[in-house]
């Protein structure tokens, strides 16, 4: 022990002496072993990199168009000794940085939340057993298996090979995976052509293995260049960089025209220089929201978070923006749309039709012919079946107090549990019949065969697979008699159909009883004397929560299809208990090879379930769906999904039986498999893009509203109804409450029954400009109608000002209960009791304000005076008239739309 983890040539050495200097051995560790070797050598990970202190950080906020222009304003007005106007803008340019500062850690928060939920998964054998671990947990000795789709967990020296091919492009640059064997090389062998070694982050494409672990962590291959895979994804998406090009734009925009109004003032119209310029600082803070990159961030952050609660784990960012806009979901059957508990209950023989009864993958359960149990000691050909179900399998049954599960393919599983059900030892018939070979399950040839040999010199071929294929291969089959005859195919083709048409997976078992002398499997060997044994059904029932998602899409607008590898038969008979739209026609892989692309564009839209498809089919569907401006969500598992969950807009991998391959390929992976989680991700995503919506349809008009009164009164000649260091205030404390009270708004009631949106929309809509225009100029009037009667009251300007900003925040806050609800009233008791987060943020601006209006020392600051009772009462029905009339705007143009719709 201790060279594992250094620089050593493991492909030099043969397998044998590895295990040997390792202290290992094909049992694996025991987890007394494994514990003391976690110890000394560390997790199995490479060590993150180090990120920016917060110190740097923070000074990294101030990198930003609105702040350069707030500390040239800065600088000026201390020039012109206005200390307090200085403090107060130096005050905002912090508070906003510390915003900043916690967003951003709240960011990178949610992202180590992600990164811990997606953690790399290992099988390993350990005491003889085989269990699935956190790769994290993998020490040197470790035995590890592998399988078509993962990725390597470790550095590994091969000691099983079985058709085994990885691709090494993230070390060695060539895309074509590399054929691995377990003889040892020569030790000056580049990495490329260390045939027998498995390394760290390289990804299985075919065939099953295992190997030995070399080296973890930091001494791994990768590890070495860790600082080329250790780049953190920024949370950054489209709509935040749109969002910052615009502000950019939009800061130009408000500097040309707070200059022209400068010079305007000053040389027309004969203001005081420093006034003006206090005044043009007042309308360019006011105008540009500076907030608004750092609040949709946030959005997107609790968005993030709120997905992974339920089980929709966000992997790229964008993908929330997407899944706002999905029209069709291409969703995987097994496991997806059914729980993926494998059950087998119908068996049929050459002579007879079994049916099968138990609870999931409980080992024990009833055999019936005709509603009568049988007897299995006299029923040769279901323990034949039996046997053959327990030998050429590959996964474990574990019992943990009352509960059975899986290690490994469900439909395996459920074979174990018929042969337990059979009467089968499984632990003791696995060793009396040593498995001394196989062909590994492969898409390209769809069957799976073992060589066995028990004690008393006996061996054979078992083979399972696809009905059609070993039909197929088979040229004989077992009567009641145990004898062979010549194989009836139209019997069986009749039986495979009626077991599918029942919504039933259909496997076929054969056997060939081979010399004893054999202990190589070739492909070869089963061109003849194959015997068929029988065809067993499995049933994975669909999940009941389903077809209550799949209605919930359809009134979403968003299409569901289905596409799996199952028989025709079986997806039809699933799809009309799920309740898919078009449930009787069924395109099989076969018929869209026979398809043009303009053919299958068509088809694609009428059709909603596609059977026996391979992972190129899919890809096929998901670009004709996309070329008829369908935005797309596809599922997936494979190492194959891969191409298809890239070109979807949108790729989801399942989480638990998922290929690391296409976790990675996929921008979302779902904790659970289920088809439900799906459906909660769209509507998270519809709500995130909402409350996107929302903060911008809140945010602007608010800016524009206090910038326009700022202009009015420059061109008007008239006393400024409200100061800059007052807009500053008013942008401060509002900025920091309300507009971030927003991002945590839950889904609205009326979120999916609305259609998807275009997938191209732009930012600013036609609808939310004319908010702006409608909005702007209430806020306009709103504050110089309170300005003008409190000059006509008598009050002093100082008043005037302070009942004008009071007006100007009570506005917003009334605003911001308006743009809650996008699709409905909001003259509703839930819409104007609102969330905790809304009342907390309008307490601590309504406190704000009290303190600044009442309190002495801030109106020493603020140049405010306490406004009276009666006056306040008035400037609080100013915020209702403003809601009252943008929400008759808000029903009208909702009715127009409706009556468009229905027109």
């Amino acid at each position: 022990m201790g060279k594992q983890q250094q620089d050593f040539a493991w492909h030099s050495l043969n397998a044998k002496t590895v295990l040997k200097q390792l202290d290992s051995d094909q049992q694996g560790l025991s987890s007394r072993q494994a514990a003391d070797r976690l110890e000394e050598y560390g997790d199995n990970r490479v060590p993150a990199a180090v990120g920016k202190s917060w110190f740097v950080r923070f000074f990294l906020q101030f990198h930003n168009t609105l702040i350069y222009v707030l500390l040239i304003s800065a600088a000026i007005t201390a020039l012109l000794h206005h200390w307090v106007d200085t403090s107060v803008i130096v005050a905002v340019v912090l508070i906003n940085a510390i915003v900043g500062l916690l967003q951003e850690g709240k960011a990178e928060r949610a992202l180590d939340a992600i990164r811990k939920m997606l953690a790399l998964k290992a099988s390993v054998i350990r005491s003889g057993q085989r269990i699935t671990i956190d790769a994290q947990h993998l020490v040197p000795g470790d035995i590890v298996i592998l399988e078509a789709g993962d990725k390597v967990p470790a550095d590994l020296r091969l000691i099983i090979a079985n058709n085994l091919k990885i691709e090494e492009a993230i070390l060695t640059g060539e895309s074509l995976g590399v054929e691995k064997l377990t003889e040892a090389v020569e030790e000056k062998a580049v990495l490329g052509d260390r045939c027998c070694m498995a390394y760290s982050g390289t990804t299985i494409t075919r065939g099953q293995g295992q190997g030995v672990v070399v080296a973890t962590g930091k001494h791994t291959e990768v590890g070495r260049i860790s600082g080329m895979l250790s780049e953190v994804k920024t949370l950054t998406t489209p709509l935040i960089e749109q969002m910052d090009t615009f502000a950019k734009w939009l800061s130009f925009v408000i500097v040309m025209i707070a200059s022209l109004i400068f010079a305007i003032g000053y040389w027309l119209l004969g203001y005081e220089f420093s006034e003006l310029f206090m005044a043009v600082v007042g309308l360019t803070v006011a105008a540009i929201p500076e907030g608004l990159p750092a609040v949709l961030t946030i959005t997107l952050a609790v968005g993030v978070q709120a997905m992974a609660k339920k089980n929709a784990i966000v992997r790229q960012l964008p993908a929330i923006e997407t899944l706002g806009s999905v029209s069709v979901i291409c969703t995987d059957k097994t496991g997806t749309l059914t729980r993926n508990e494998m059950s087998v209950v119908a068996v049929c023989t050459s002579d007879n039709n079994y049916d099968v009864s138990g609870d999931g993958y409980l080992p024990i359960g009833t055999i019936s012919n005709h509603s009568r149990s049988v007897k299995i000691e006299t029923e040769q050909q279901l323990t034949v079946i039996g046997l053959a179900s327990l030998l050429c399998n590959d996964s474990q049954l574990k019992r943990e107090g009352n509960t059975w599960s899986v290690e490994g393919d469900p439909m395996e599983g459920a074979l174990l549990t018929f042969a337990g059900k059979i009467g089968f030892d499984l632990e003791t018939s696995r060793k009396e019949w040593a498995r001394t070979d196989l062909i590994p399950f492969d898409a390209s040839h769809r069957f799976m065969a073992t060589l066995n040999h028990d004690h008393q010199g006996n061996a054979a071929i078992y083979v399972k697979g696809a009905p059609e294929k070993i039909i197929e291969l088979c040229t004989k089959q077992v009567s009641e008699q145990s004898q062979e005859k010549k194989i009836d195919q139209p019997y069986w083709q009749t039986k495979a159909a009626e077991l599918a048409s029942k919504g039933q997976r259909v496997i076929a078992l054969a056997i060939k009883r081979v010399p004893v002398e054999y202990t190589i499997l070739k492909q070869h060997d089963l061109d003849q004397d194959l015997v068929l044994l029988g065809l067993v059904g499995l049933m994975d029932p669909p999940r009941s929560e389903v077809i209550e998602a799949i209605q919930e899409c359809y009134s979403a607008g968003i299409d569901v299809k289905m596409i799996t590898g199952d028989h025709a038969l079986t997806a039809s008979s699933i799809g009309a208990k799920i309740g898919l739209h078009n449930n009787q026609r069924v395109l099989t892989g076969a018929e869209l090879d026979l398809m043009n692309d303009d053919e299958l564009e068509q088809a694609v839209k009428e059709v909603d379930i596609f059977a026996r498809t391979s992972p190129e089919h899919k890809l096929r569907l998901v670009t004709a769906l996309q070329a008829s401006g369908l935005v797309v969500v596809m599922t997936g598992d494979g190492v194959n999904d891969a191409p298809a969950l890239k070109r979807a807009d949108a790729g989801v991998a399942m989480g638990v039986k998922g290929s690391e391959a296409a976790k990675e390929a996929s921008s979302i992976v779902l904790a659970d498999d289920n088809f439900v989680s799906i459906v909660s991700a769209i509507k998270e995503g519809r709500t995130v893009y909402d409350n996107t919506k929302k903060v911008i349809s809140w945010s602007l008009p608010t800016s524009t509203g206090e910038a326009f009164t700022i202009i009015v009164a420059l061109m008007l000649s008239m006393a400024l109804p409200i100061t800059a260091v007052q807009i500053l205030w008013v942008n401060m404390i509002t900025a920091v409450t309300l507009g971030v009270a927003l991002a945590f708004e839950p889904t609205e009631a009326n979120t999916m029954k609305q259609l998807p949106r275009p997938r191209n929309q732009p930012l600013l809509t036609g609808t939310l400009v004319w908010h702006i225009f409608v909005v702007t100029l209430l806020f306009v009037l709103g504050v110089f109608g309170i300005y003008r009667y409190a000059v006509e009251q008598g009050y002093s300007i100082e008043l005037a000002r302070t009942m004008a900003m009071n007006t100007l925040v009570v506005m917003e806050v009334f605003h911001l209960f308006f743009i809650r609800n996008m699709y409905g009233t909001s003259l509703t008791w839930k819409a104007i009791k609102g969330t905790k987060v809304i009342w907390y943020a309008v307490i601590l601006v309504t406190a704000g304000q009290l303190a600044i209006t009442y309190v002495p020392s801030m109106q020493e600051i603020f140049a405010t005076r306490s406004v009276p009772l009666k006056d306040g009462i008035l400037i609080v029905l100013i915020g209702v008239a403003v809601f009252a009339v943008a929400e008759t705007e808000k029903q009208i143009r909702l009715a127009l739309t409706r009556k468009r719709k229905t027109g």
